[in-house]
């Protein structure tokens, strides 16, 4: 697929550290937060946001646009975008009227019509996913469905988008107690899944870097998968004595075909971003020098239309899909508990994991 080349001026991190204060705009929706995230009220402070904080890359990298046209009101100028660049150090939290909810391990930014989650993990490498990271992301989720946007963007700070579970955190956590943390921790990844299946608004997903395991098996779950051309994508399930999870058992052989489904999830093969545009796991593939500029212009452009249309569109979409998709993830999960509290099953993973398991 032939790539235009990056518009002029707007190369990665160019973006004055000055933000237009529209884009940090503070959200002002009372939070909805589920009964049973109590104790998400002890975590630490968060750093307020400043406009002299050194940042680096958020989104990504900059994207240019890929093999497709842009549309009319896309083709406007850039110069007026700044690139939205993030520090791992930075974090964000959207104050409510009557709480302050904060978040160690996301970045959550209230934007004109749309809420931004950025993955910028603190307690795991790589963007990886513990328990505690998948609830966070849940109760922003779970804002975000009851605020005033009308969409959902989902991006990470740094080179990689996420690496999946944790793996040596579930070394530490099921080395412990077995049957225990193997039902806490599949609860936590049903629950995960099962909060993108539920979400009635769009979800946009910015891919800067490689999606692994859990991060890219979540992507059909989304609406619209946006990547740059350094992403590239993973789901080595079986090659570290692991079954599918996040729906990709049913998602991925629907959308990417039986033969080359079976290939990831069996033999872990590797994707490019072409690869995964061409078969229909990503929208568009951008240039790494543009991706931010790219992404937000088109963001923001359904951000103007109707809330109750973007809504309605997506409930026509997907509302057949929904119960099936629950099913399949309540059964990834269960099937991930009984091969985690097995001694067989655990020592042939733990056997695996002594080595490294995915060079980023």
């Amino acid at each position: 697929m032939p790539l235009k080349k990056p518009h002029n001026g707007l190369q990665n991190g160019d973006g004055s550290h000055e933000k237009d204060s529209r884009h940090f705009g503070n959200g002002s929706q009372q939070q909805n937060m589920d009964l049973n995230d109590h104790e998400e009220q002890n975590l630490p402070s968060v750093l307020e946001v400043s406009n002299n904080s050194p940042v680096v890359n958020g989104i990504g990298s900059s994207l240019a646009n890929g093999s497709l046209n842009l549309h009319s009101t896309v083709k406007r100028k850039l110069d007026g975008e700044k690139d939205y660049v993030f520090d791992k150090r930075l974090r964000y939290s959207v104050r409510q009227n009557e709480s302050n909810c904060r978040f160690r391990d996301i970045v959550v930014r209230k934007e004109d019509g749309f809420t931004h989650i950025l993955l910028s993990s603190q307690t795991s490498e790589n963007n990886a996913l513990t328990p505690e990271i998948m609830k966070e992301v849940r109760r922003a989720l779970c804002n975000a469905s009851a605020d005033d946007s009308k969409l959902l963007l989902l991006s990470a700070v740094g080179s990689v988008f996420c690496s999946g579970l944790d793996y040596s955190y579930l070394i530490g956590r099921l080395s412990n107690d077995r049957r225990k943390e193997s039902t806490r921790i599949a609860e936590a990844i049903r629950d995960f899944v099962k909060a993108f299946i539920q979400f009635k608004k769009p979800i946009v997903v910015a891919i800067n870097g490689p999606a692994l395991g859990l991060g890219a098996s979540i992507l059909p779950l989304c609406d619209i998968v946006w990547a740059s051309e350094k992403a590239w994508f993973q789901t080595p399930y079986a090659t570290i004595r692991l079954t599918p999870a996040g729906c990709s058992s049913y998602t991925f052989p629907q959308i990417l075909g039986v033969a080359l489904a079976n290939e990831m999830l069996f033999c872990g093969r590797k994707l490019t971003a072409q690869e995964a545009c061409s078969r229909g796991l990503v929208s568009q593939v951008f240039w790494p020098t543009t991706f931010s500029q790219e992404v937000m212009l088109r963001v923001k452009e359904m951000a103007s239309c109707s809330a109750v249309v973007l809504e309605e569109s997506k409930c026509l979409v997907r509302s057949f899909l929904k119960s099936g998709l629950e099913d399949v993830n309540e059964k990834e999960c269960q099937m991930l508990k009984q091969l985690w509290s097995s001694s067989k099953g655990l020592d042939s993973l733990f056997s695996y994991l002594q080595d490294k398991i995915y060079e980023v």
